[in-house]
């Protein structure tokens, strides 16, 4: 049974050019232990969804249009403010890009760290405490009782990081979202952080919705993938599926541009040419085919909708790859 399953859910925003569809018809779920991998360039909608999911987005200009996110039997989307409160950091942990802008630079980190543990699990100021250092020794944080009369700015970037997840992880949650958490942070830190999170879901079991670009990243710790383009999940897939069989031609153009080596001398790079749509309505054709090499009349005059190619692999393409054909839908 899925853990978290969303169905159907879209998101505007106001803007003075008129309302832009970020978010359109998308539908996923999430099983227990499980890491989903979200992927898709800047602007897809990756970020979007998830804030839409526990109301992280601004009201106005950001509105749900329609949808159903279930959680432990409720609808996230009707529920009180309070109770999505109650639910935010506690039982859904938030893992942001960037830590400096995350953490708050006039409290210490002690502070932040005991703050949900007090609010949310009800625990002493002494409680919270010790609570607290377990969890900056738990994400690899040395001589952690000291450091929690330390502010922000006193830590090292990949060290601020470490420290956002040990609040995402405060209250032990079901369900842990990471928004490109390792973006802002050099190789060797991102490795780091990526192996935390690796080592930690295996402690803990928590589902891991983990949002980036950068789809090396997801392939070597996600079990399932969703590619993202024009607010829609244009293709799922198991990770090893995803990565040997691509059948969405805008995930294939993805893997494309990874940097490869081959023989003496790198390939040169290559890149998606045009730029992602903004969206003034929601889409009736599919967003990607004035990309797309393969599009023809048909992908003009209407949106294609997820069809099931194979166990857990789905498309939203009337392209066969495999083939060179049309898809017979």
């Amino acid at each position: 049974m899925a853990v978290l399953d969303v169905k159907d859910l879209r998101t505007v925003f106001q803007t003075r050019q008129g309302e832009v569809h970020a978010v359109n018809s998308v539908s996923f779920d999430l099983k227990p232990g499980e890491l989903l991998g979200v992927v898709g360039e800047s602007g897809s909608g990756k970020s979007v969804t998830m804030m839409s999911l526990i109301g992280l987005l601004p009201s106005p200009p950001a509105r749900i249009r329609g949808g159903h996110v279930n959680f432990e039997g409720n609808n996230l989307l009707e529920i009180s403010e309070d109770q999505l409160r109650s639910v935010r950091g506690a039982k859904i942990g938030f893992i942001f890009q960037d830590p400096m802008t995350s953490l708050n630079p006039v409290f210490t980190v002690g502070f932040q760290l005991m703050e949900p543990l007090r609010n949310h699990m009800g625990m002493t100021r002494k409680q919270a405490r010790a609570r607290a250092i377990e969890l900056l020794q738990l994400v690899g944080i040395p001589d952690a009782g000291r450091r929690l009369a330390d502010y922000p700015h006193q830590f090292s970037g990949g060290m601020r990081q470490r420290v956002m997840i040990a609040i995402a992880l405060a209250c032990d949650p079901k369900v842990l979202i990471a928004d490109e958490p390792t973006t802002a942070l050099d190789v060797t830190i991102q490795a780091q952080i990526l192996e935390l999170v690796k080592d930690l879901r295996h402690k803990l079991g928590m589902a891991i919705i983990w949002i980036t670009h950068d789809l090396g990243v997801i392939a070597g710790i996600a079990d399932r993938v969703l590619v993202m383009y024009a607010g829609q999940v244009v293709e799922h897939a198991p990770v090893r599926e995803l990565f040997s069989n691509p059948q969405h031609p805008y995930t294939k153009a993805l893997l494309e541009t990874i940097p490869t080596v081959r023989g003496k001398r790198p390939d040169k790079l290559r890149v998606i040419e045009g730029q992602p749509p903004i969206l003034y309505a929601p889409p009736s054709t599919c967003s990607f085919s004035d990309r797309c090499r393969h599009a023809f009349d048909r992908c003009r005059h209407a949106n294609p909708q997820q069809v099931e190619i194979g166990p857990g692999h789905g498309v939203a393409c009337v392209w066969n790859l495999s083939t060179g054909k049309p898809r017979h839908v």
